[in-house]
């Protein structure tokens, strides 16, 4: 499965959720349904996971902790805040760098519309 097959099922799921749920609640919990559903499809979802950073001789065994990696392709951020930040999808970029994968899914689940929520990078 390539990752706008992986894309389309992510952005189904979160839809779902939402319609469901609605927005307010805690990023944790849509976190641990994005995780129940996407792995209930039969994906491989790595969630909480650290990940290193290297520079020039330092390796930090965890730079950072992605919310959740699915297939080992792309990586899904979430929040649930008023408004995304400029930096959040600047760190899904770095994360997107350091991992050396090619796609990441910022979703906000505070969003009336979740489709207002997404940012594919």
């Amino acid at each position: 499965m390539n990752e706008n097959d992986l894309s389309r099922i992510i952005v189904d799921v979160a839809f779902k959720i939402h319609t469901q749920l609605g927005p307010g609640l805690l990023e944790s919990v849509y976190e641990e349904i994005m995780n129940f559903e996407l792995t209930k499809r039969g994906l491989f979802v790595e969630k909480q996971k650290g990940i290193p950073v290297v520079w020039e001789s330092i390796k930090m065994d965890m730079g950072f902790r992605a919310d959740l990696i699915v297939e080992k392709k792309v990586i899904i951020e979430l929040k649930s805040v008023e408004l995304i930040a400029p930096v959040h999808p600047k760190q899904l970029l770095t994360y997107l760098h350091i991992t050396q994968m090619k796609l990441g899914l910022l979703i906000n689940f505070n969003e009336p519309l979740i489709k207002n929520g997404i940012i594919e990078l």
